[in-house]
């Protein structure tokens, strides 16, 4: 199957470049370019790529608005590029719905590999950046009293809640495995049913989701 994918960022040579290096790759196909967000959102719109590589700073239309743009309207997955690591914005791209973020002096072994990685519907978070933005997180929300659960989380079981909890922790399935003690094919059961039940792309949404809930309060 081959990933199609729109490269997005205002500069020629790095989206020249990052264009060149995916187009080689023979399950990897770049269907369109874009110089600034709202060409990578029309890009997106007349294309239906499964992934669009955009450059979090971006002309016209910012990177984190196109982001949100491109995830509301359907599918595509969005994987965000950054000149900082954790700078202000990927707190902000995470919470629009992009599903990861590169900084852009990655390795080209590393892009090849991101891109292939977030297309299959994986969230392109090392456990340590997980913590981090759990960490970003805690300093900006304001949690809920704690009490029963929202009534977002009632349609999740007692267990998928736990699971949930968990992961807003930053813990693989392996280590959530080992917590609940049960098998890792449990866990990922689990895993797949608290995103499908509360509409969520991925792990990084899910550890938004478990703070704004209250269900994972700082310091807990």
């Amino acid at each position: 199957m081959t990933v199609r994918v729109v490269v997005a960022d205002d500069q020629e040579l790095v989206r020249a470049g990052f264009s060149m290096i995916l187009d080689a790759q023979p399950d990897i196909e770049v269907v369109a370019e874009a110089g600034d967000g709202a060409q990578a959102v029309a890009a997106v719109r007349e294309h239906r790529p499964d992934l669009l590589l955009l450059d979090i700073r971006m002309p016209v239309m910012d990177g984190i608005e196109a982001a949100r743009v491109v995830c509301a309207d359907g599918d595509c997955r969005v994987l965000m590029l950054t000149t900082f690591d954790l700078d202000d914005y990927v707190y902000d791209a995470l919470r629009a719905g992009a599903s990861g973020f590169l900084l852009k002096d990655v390795r080209r072994d590393d892009l090849v590999h991101a891109v292939r990685v977030v297309a299959a519907g994986e969230s392109l978070l090392a456990p340590s950046i997980t913590t981090k933005l759990i960490a970003e997180f805690t300093t900006r929300a304001t949690p809920r009293p704690a009490g029963p659960p929202p009534e977002r989380l009632t349609v999740l079981t007692a267990r998928e809640r736990e699971t949930l909890r968990m992961i807003a922790r930053g813990l693989s399935n392996a280590e959530i495995a080992q917590e609940m003690v049960v098998s890792e094919h449990t866990v990922k059961t689990h895993v797949s049913n608290v995103l499908s039940k509360l509409g969520l792309r991925d792990r990084v949404q899910a550890v938004i989701a478990a703070y704004e809930s209250g269900l994972t309060v700082p310091g807990a």
